[in-house]
């Protein structure tokens, strides 16, 4: 199964907007075979809670820019900012401290499921600019 429309531009849209504050080895899975509830993970992180929080806060204003805007129905973890859950319904974000994202290691436990691709446009960008410049 692939990710639906509507998650892929959630998803998508999360993060780059992660990517956009820097975030570290951002990351979408299709966990929607697996998982009943939702149809892709995005997981980020960040070195500090101070990251960790500004990612978060950055994702949440980009996906109510989209055109169908999207509200976290349920955000957990926020006080202490070591890992935060937004939770969108059709994606659910895991922004977690580098931390606990090594200790705890989503990415492994949902190896089974396909990576869905993604590349910073920012690091597209910066290619096509050097490949110009040489």
């Amino acid at each position: 199964m692939t990710v639906p429309e509507r998650a892929l531009e959630l998803a998508l849209a999360a993060a780059q907007a992660a990517a956009d504050k820097k975030a570290e080895d951002v990351v979408v899975i299709d966990v929607g075979d697996q998982l009943p509830i939702t149809d892709a993970f995005v997981i980020a992180s960040a070195p500090n809670e101070r990251q960790v929080l500004a990612i978060v806060d950055a994702i949440e204003e980009e996906l109510l820019k989209l055109p169908e805007k999207a509200k976290a129905v349920r955000k957990e973890g926020e006080r202490a900012g070591r890992w935060v859950l937004l939770d969108f319904n059709d994606i659910i974000v895991h922004v977690q401290h580098s931390d606990e994202r090594e200790f705890y290691s989503l990415d492994r436990l949902w190896k089974d499921c396909p990576i869905v691709p993604f590349v910073d446009r920012d690091l597209v960008e910066a290619e096509a600019g050097a490949g110009s410049a040489a």
